[in-house]
């Protein structure tokens, strides 16, 4: 565990509502509003370090002056102030836990036609912003529109995930270690793996290490999968037991700061069907191949297509989801996505995971490692054992 917690500095929160807010005056938005729960926490957690438990929250960024935090119900309300990099934290009941109590406690609410009034007084509104568009509830959205007073409501997802791409020092210091815990949590739980353990014990062995060194959760619902469920590429570790000759997967990361980690491994007891040891062949290869192409100023056409040419070489087509990379952060999986439908290059500050999955309707396998481009080429935040690993 780091002697002391890595943290991103107050000061940057501040610094991205003043990139936003940039960001908005090309557009012509005037205020943009981003939403999260516990699950969907990235937008609103990058903006003020805040993350929804039991209730959802709101960021209203005006386009000048300071953001206001919207939260529904007097828990949320202490916990916002104790937690949120910003000052202006208000109680809107629309965003309480879905079976919400009747508040004993007196509380000042605020709703959005109040808030867009009061921004009025200082600008006019003719566009308002909406990120998290495809989990905006509905309740809320239906307020806005009260409140908006003829103004344009326009999706605006592109303005705040196109920001998160490009990584601080900071950012990246917390990646690291999050990526850090993520790959020794592993080497820690190697020595209990093996045939006649569940599932769930592996992965409550792997939280268990995570968690002592300093996690605070993970990356997203992890899972180890084993036998006739490694073709899924979503899965939950269940109660089934590792047995003799077959593939067991790993598919592990260590939430640290809200910086995701991940790795993905598979394990190898005894003989399989050479089909599927073959996936796991080209796999490995597909991996080191995108590793070594991942490069400043390479398009993500380059190295898509490499990748897909050797599933073809091999005869794998179509036996991926998606290209061989996309980008991680305050999500393991955020975006931007290595294909050839854009003409995006790789770019310094830029964080991956290169994430290699092949599987057809029986057998499966995923490797998987965060890199971070640098200005001189790949920094690679894991690499433990990349060698198919055989038990």
């Amino acid at each position: 565990m780091a002697e002391k917690r890595i943290k991103i500095p107050r000061s940057e929160f501040a610094d991205r509502i003043k990139k936003v807010q940039g960001r908005m005056a090309e557009e012509g938005i005037d205020v943009l509003i981003a939403h999260a729960c516990e699950c969907e926490s990235a937008n609103v957690r990058y903006l003020t370090d805040f993350w929804a438990v039991f209730d959802f929250v709101g960021v209203v960024i005006p386009r000048e002056g300071k953001p206001v935090l919207l939260t529904g119900g007097p828990e949320s309300y202490d916990f916002a102030v104790k937690f949120a990099q910003i000052d202006d934290i208000r109680i809107n009941p629309l965003y309480v836990e879905t079976s919400a109590p009747q508040w004993d406690k007196p509380t000042t609410n605020c709703d959005y036609a109040e808030l867009l009034e009061e921004f009025r007084q200082r600008f006019p509104i003719r566009k308002i912003g909406i990120t998290n568009s495809n989990i905006f509830p509905h309740t809320i959205m239906s307020e806005i529109q009260k409140g908006a007073a003829g103004a344009e409501i326009v999706f605006a997802d592109d303005l705040l995930i196109k920001l998160r791409w490009m990584k601080s020092r900071n950012e990246i210091a917390v990646l690291r270690e999050a990526c850090r815990i993520t790959e020794e949590a592993i080497k820690q739980t190697m020595d209990m793996i093996r045939p006649g353990v569940r599932e769930w014990e592996i992965e409550a062995a792997w939280r268990g290490h995570a968690y002592a060194m300093g996690a605070e959760g993970t990356s997203y619902p992890i899972w180890v999968s084993s036998g006739p469920s490694t073709f899924q590429s979503l899965c939950k570790s269940g109660e089934r037991k590792i047995e003799n000759n077959e593939m067991v997967q790993l598919s592990l990361g260590a939430k640290y700061g809200g910086y995701c980690g991940n790795i993905c491994r598979p394990i190898v007891f005894g003989l399989i069907p050479q089909q599927h040891r073959d996936m796991i062949r080209i796999a490995h290869d597909s991996l080191l191949e995108t590793i070594q192409l991942m490069r400043p100023g390479v398009s993500f056409t380059i190295v898509y297509e490499a990748f897909q040419k050797r599933l073809t070489r091999e005869g794998f087509a179509g036996l991926s989801l998606y290209g061989p990379a996309h980008g991680t952060g305050l999500q393991e999986c955020e975006g931007p996505w290595i294909d050839n439908r854009t003409d995006y290059v790789l770019m310094p500050g830029m964080a991956f995971n290169v994430d290699i999955w092949v599987a057809n309707d029986k057998y499966g396998v995923r490797f998987e490692d965060g890199v971070l481009v640098t200005e001189k080429g790949l920094e690679e935040l894991t690499s433990w054992h990349r060698e198919p690993i055989e038990l």
